[in-house]
């Protein structure tokens, strides 16, 4: 717990030293633009290296798999965003590299290298309830087959 109290202090007070040094060196405004265009171009960045990630793990899991990657790399790109939008070079520096494939890939290959995973694996064999009620009168309602506890049939109310 220490070292992340450590990192709560150190770094602001070297994201506030480097600002102040930039700002002296090329002026304030430029320092403000610098900080709000690495803003900008990593929460587009997130954006489609979230969807791409999203895709993957999409179809991992239609076709029965565990995206465990994926869901890595949706870790560490949440954490890369924060730290984008986050004013300072160094943690956009660090939050750049959460969004670079490579790099990224390579941070989840060391971090999953040191950790046990235990998964479960489930095998389903009817639509889940969401699938089976929405919606209540497509065409091929009547037509699907029937297995396990499903009774098919027709009523009335009657007061």
């Amino acid at each position: 717990m220490p070292i992340i109290f450590l990192l709560f202090i150190i770094v602001p007070i070297i994201e506030i030293t480097l600002l102040i040094n930039v700002g002296q060196w090329i002026g304030v405004w430029y320092t403000v633009g610098l900080v709000l265009l690495s803003a900008f171009v990593g929460v587009n960045m997130l954006r489609i290296q979230s969807l791409s990630t999203l895709s993957r793990a999409r179809q991992k899991m239609d076709q029965g798999e565990i995206p465990g990657q994926e869901m890595g790399e949706g870790i560490v790109l949440a954490v890369g965003g924060a730290l984008l939008v986050t004013p300072g070079f160094v943690t956009d520096i660090i939050g750049f590299c959460c969004l670079i494939p490579f790099t990224r890939h390579a941070l989840i290959r060391f971090v999953s290298q040191r950790m046990t995973v235990i998964a479960s694996h489930q095998t389903v064999h009817q639509r889940p309830p969401f699938e089976q009620d929405f919606p209540p009168n497509r065409p091929d309602h009547h037509s699907r087959p029937t297995s396990g506890d499903v009774i098919d049939g027709e009523y009335t109310r009657k007061d």
